[in-house]
């Protein structure tokens, strides 16, 4: 009975919900049209506000630091080289910040999260936003990749430098009511080649703050940041790290080429996004579109995509082969079991009978 039930829902909740949705879609938009202009109208007012600005060198970092520097917030600014910061910190508070402070720390160490934090309240006595910018990409397709050390350390700063200073700041942010601000990408959802840690990180760490907000219900606001395609072609080179141990293609979010200032326009809606105490910001808003494909036609969203990816020229295999050892050869098969059970019958052996 259970399979039949499932069977017929199977077949009528799909449409029936398209077509739920169709009618309903121009009510719910004049709901959030209302919404958005209430809460325009009551958005927080960040004068003498504190904010932490993680990974605050990269470009979405830097550019979010000016936002709340035009809002006359006072900022916090964390990355693992200070000598990046002193000119964004010179640049804040000609746009208008309070006081700024300039804090080295690596957030994938939860030890250093604790002393930004604590150094942030101990200075300022609050601790009303956090936002958390730190990323790193990555531009090579999985199987190619000639050395695997380097993908915990991709996982580390893209989960990892999120949790670690949420968890350390979480305490502070319900004494003032404050807000996590949280920055992700379209990958998280809608995967696309040569991405493939990069994107499981970003969704990984969307699922962590939606199952957050439910847990810190309104003492604590959580608003994810969703952009697209905000750079222009990565930068080729190399992915060392400290140890030098793994070298491959890569690309860092502040390393790379921007075009049409699409990272200004998106550090100016997540900053607005954050003070109205919207749940979602996403920049540009049509990739939704692929959403609904997703749920209801993943056949259609996925022949669309091989389409436009199969014109790009794949890499010759003499390349790949080169950037990717041989596999080594297969060991023979063992002349006998590796594990022999006591009452077992080897074949042609009779069992005696008591």
């Amino acid at each position: 009975m259970e399979q039949v039930l499932n069977a017929v829902m199977d077949l009528v909740v799909p449409p029936a919900s398209m077509v739920m949705l169709a009618f309903a879609w121009p009510t719910l938009s004049f709901l959030r049209g209302v919404e958005w202009a209430l809460k325009t109208l009551t958005k927080e007012d960040m004068l003498g506000k504190v904010v932490v600005i993680t990974g605050a060198s990269s470009a979405i970092g830097e550019q979010i630091a000016y936002e709340y520097a035009r809002r006359n917030a006072n900022l916090v600014l964390v990355a693992r080289r200070e000598h990046r910061l002193f000119g964004i910190r010179d640049n804040a508070r000609l746009l208008g910040a309070g006081q700024v402070l300039v804090i080295a720390a690596d957030v994938v160490k939860e030890d250093d999260c604790r002393r930004l934090v604590g150094d942030t309240v101990s200075y300022f006595g609050q601790l009303n936003h956090l936002v958390n910018t730190v990323s790193l990409g990555h531009d090579f397709i999985f199987e190619e990749a000639s050395d695997t050390t380097a993908f915990p350390h991709l996982m580390d700063i893209n989960f990892w430098g999120n949790v670690y200073p949420t968890y350390a700041a979480l305490p502070y942010l319900r004494r003032s009511q404050g807000r996590v601000v949280v920055n992700a990408a379209v990958e998280s959802w809608l995967p696309m080649p040569r991405m493939s840690l990069y994107s499981a990180a970003k969704a990984a760490v969307v699922d962590f703050y939606e199952t957050l907000r439910y847990e810190v219900k309104d003492d604590v606001g959580v608003t994810v940041a969703t952009h697209g395609w905000v750079a222009g072609e990565a930068s080729g080179g190399k992915f060392t790290l400290e140890e030098g141990a793994a070298e491959m293609q890569w690309k860092e979010e502040r390393e790379a080429t921007l075009s049409g200032g699409q990272v200004e326009r998106y550090a100016r809606a997540l900053v607005a996004g954050a003070c109205r105490g919207d749940a979602y910001v996403k920049h540009p808003g049509w990739y939704d579109v692929f959403l609904v494909f997703r749920a209801f036609a993943p056949d259609v969203l996925a022949w669309t995509f091989r389409l436009l990816l199969s014109t790009a020229a794949p890499a010759p295999a003499a390349a790949a082969a080169a950037r990717r050892p041989a596999p080594p050869a297969l060991p023979a098969p063992p002349a006998r079991p590796l594990l022999e059970y006591p009452g077992a019958r080897r074949p042609g052996q009779l069992q005696k009978l008591e």
